[in-house]
This record gives structure tokens, sequence and C-alpha cells, in this order.
């Protein structure tokens, strides 16, 4: 494994701590509060790693901060390199199509897949996904609407959606309606 570099951003929600390859790809993001998550996915995927602290590379940083300025299609051209299983890999790359200020449920995305009844698997995927925000797992809600676990905070979810959503917090509206509506 080439040497792996960490870097630090801030944003509006907290402070993101960035892992990159040589080539400048993104092997993690995660929030510096959760710290310990990150290095147990890294060790997970690569083994024990050593990061270097080093510069943000400019292209990642200016994605970042166009995303977080209000250009959502900012993070597509942010360059990727995951570890994992080849069914978690494409639970990444599906979670990767969602559009910008758009929600599928775990079902949905097991159907996309063509594997309608793997909900549980995607729903592990999407836990395991080293590379929050970019690879936006925060997109992902349970059937009933509501705003499932999100590993950098519910909170955090929460307004990431509302940055993403063209129409602000109704979109948030519209998932509580449907939570309403299933009786949750």
């Amino acid at each position: 494994m080439s040497p792996l570099f960490l870097h630090q951003f801030a944003s509006p929600i907290g402070s993101i701590l960035l892992v990159t390859d040589a080539a400048g790809q993104l092997r993690a993001l995660d929030f510096l509060d959760y710290r310990e998550r990150m290095d147990r996915l890294l060790a997970r995927h690569y083994g024990p790693v050593t990061l270097a602290d080093a510069p943000t590379p400019a292209p990642l940083a200016q994605a970042l901060a166009d995303y977080f300025a209000g250009d959502l299609t900012a993070l597509d051209r942010v360059a990727v390199a995951t570890n994992g299983t080849d069914f978690q890999k494409s639970v990444w790359h599906a979670l990767r199509a969602i559009p910008a200020g758009q929600t599928v449920t775990y079902g949905d995305l097991a159907r996309r897949l063509g594997q309608p009844t793997a909900m549980r698997a995607v729903g592990l995927a999407n836990g395991a996904n080293p590379i929050g925000i970019v690879v936006p797992c925060h997109r992902v809600i349970g059937a009933n609407g509501t705003l499932t676990g999100y590993a950098g905070g519910l909170e955090r979810k929460r307004w990431l959606l509302a940055h993403e959503s063209a129409a602000g917090l109704p979109l948030l509206e519209q998932i509580a309606e449907k939570r309403h509506r299933s009786g949750a």
C-alpha cells in the first residue's frame, strides 16, 4: 500500500478529516469527532496504516468548498478509491448516483442493484462507507421516511439533506410526512 495522507477541512458542520493516497484520490472522509470510526475502517480495508499530515490537495479542497457554498455537483469531480467487498463497492457506486436533493430507501437501493431482498446487506454496506458526504450515504432513509442512522450523527444528516434540497427544509418536511403516513 502506498502512503496515505491525513488532511483536515473546516466545514459548516464540523472539522472533517480526509485521507488521500499519493495520487490524491480520496480514501476516507469522516468528522474529527468520529476519528476512531475512520481509523477502524482504514484498518479493516488496508491493514495497519500510518497517516502522514499533509496539506489538502487543492482540487479536493476546492470541491468541498464549492459543495458547502452550494455547488451540489462539485463532489462529482472528486476521485475516490476504496477497498471493500465487491458488494460494498457496488453499493458505494450506487450511492454516488443518487442526485443531491433526493433520498432513497435501503429497499430502493437494493432494487437498483438488482437484489431486492438485500436491504439489510445494503444497510450494512452503507454503514461501512469510508467516504461520507462524497459517497452520499446520508441520502438513504428508512422505508417509513425516518432519518435512520448516520455515522456523523443525525443532526449532520439533517443538515446535509437540507443543504442539498433545492427547496431547503421542505425535503425534511416530506420525509416527516412519509413517516407520519406510515404511522412511525
